[in-house]
């Protein structure tokens, strides 16, 4: 153990990592251990190098930082750990301590932060025909970066998937069992924007209040890329908006900001629409739909909101519809916030081996809950010139949802 101050952040890595007892069962599940087979790449050898940093027993290199910059926080360790080790805080403080990595993409992360930024980067990509120049000389980031501009407006075939209702957005009802607070955050308010709308109309249907919060980045994407004032400077717009909203439950459509947004507000239930609609399931119907679908359950679903269960309910109550769950960790599609844009090769080869599978199916659309998977995976599959639509699971529960 170390004697520094609890307040110290070396002493709190070296606490945190000394919760771990080595035992391994995390490896199995680790998908960059999966792909590299090096014991470094691993949650076991990235909290040895964490303890080792945090004791001044190296000093940080590029060297010793890479497999930590490489971890896809995907929390598949966590979930699976017999000690209880707080992986993600122990990874977040670490990369704290060490900064932001010198080859992070801040300008894309920029655009991707700021929905009005966002929303012009589209605008000039349709407008240039930039998206469609054959053999452009871009840096990696900058092209997976226009991968998600040319997804993010289409989404691969909407329609295909069934009619939307023609009046998808409801009146709250005076009469709701609580007010729900919807954070539509940075990338989903321009690229999910469809989504929300979508868990709108399903909350209001079943019965709750919803109002909306403005739309900004909860610092998920900051925080776990070392960017520490800029993540707490996110955090303190969260907690502002949620206390002028006096709402019941903070909800979000992103499960890769379920974990940024509990940790900013401790004392708030902060849900994904799924765990909510599912307690109120009987009060929702919706029409048949004879397709059979993909669905993708992403990490931060599966390990954070753990709510991969109500999901499959609540899509099990469309008849006739066939799901195939596509495999569990430790299969990652690579995505994983910045991930995409500061290791496209590795977020590439990460995907492969998701799209792999899905090309084992014989399946009609992809199903996907989170905007950066979703939108990484599609790209990937016009990549192989396949024509799977894919969707975000809350839009298609919302079209065959039938209004009471």
């Amino acid at each position: 153990m170390n004697d520094m101050p609890l307040e110290n952040p070396r002493h709190r890595i070296a606490v945190l990592a000394d919760q771990c007892v080595q035992c391994g069962l995390c490896l199995p599940v680790c998908p960059t251990y999966t792909v590299d087979g090096n014991e470094a790449e691993s949650p076991r050898g990235r909290i040895a190098i964490a303890a080792a940093l945090a004791r001044g027993a190296v000093s940080s290199s590029a060297e010793l930082r890479e497999p930590l910059d490489h971890c896809l926080g995907c929390l598949s360790c966590e979930r699976v750990c017999p000690a209880g080790v707080k992986y993600e805080e122990l990874l977040v403080e670490t990369r704290g301590l060490l900064g932001t990595a010198p080859g992070r993409p801040g300008f894309l992360l920029e655009i991707v932060k700021r929905p009005w930024l966002n929303r012009l980067a589209q605008r000039l990509a349709r407008w240039s025909g930039v998206r469609r120049w054959p053999g452009l000389a871009l840096p990696a980031a900058w092209r997976a970066g226009l991968a998600f501009v040319k997804h993010g407006g289409s989404l691969a075939a909407y329609g295909k998937l069934g009619r939307p209702h023609p009046n998808p957005l409801l009146p709250s009802r005076g009469g709701g069992r609580a007010t729900l607070a919807l954070f539509p955050g940075c990338a989903a308010s321009v690229l999910d924007a469809e989504a929300e709308r979508a868990a709108e109309t399903l909350l209001t249907a079943a019965g709750y209040n919803v109002a909306r919060l403005p739309a900004f980045c909860c610092g998920a994407l900051d925080a776990h890329d070392g960017a520490t004032r800029a993540a707490e400077a996110a955090a303190e717009r969260v907690r502002q908006s949620w206390a002028e909203a006096q709402a019941d439950y903070l909800v979000t459509v992103t499960p890769g900001c379920l974990s940024t947004l509990r940790k900013v507000l401790p004392t708030a239930r902060v849900e994904d629409p799924y765990s909510l609609l599912v307690e109120q399931i009987d009060s929702l119907s919706f029409r048949p739909l004879r397709m059979r679908l993909a669905l993708h359950v992403p990490c931060t679903q599966a390990n954070v909101a753990r709510s991969d269960a109500a999901l499959l309910k609540l899509l099990q109550r469309i008849p006739q519809l066939e799901l195939q769950r596509l495999p569990a960790p430790p299969y990652c599609c690579g995505a994983a916030g910045s991930h995409v844009l500061q290791f496209p090769q590795r977020a590439e080869q990460l995907r492969e081996s998701v799209l792999a599978h899905i090309e084992t199916l014989d399946v009609q659309g992809l199903l996907s809950s989170n905007i950066g998977c979703r939108l990484h995976l599609a790209a990937g599959l016009e990549e192989k010139a396949s024509r799977l639509a894919t969707l975000h699971p809350l839009t298609l529960l919302a079209q065959q949802w039938i209004p009471s």
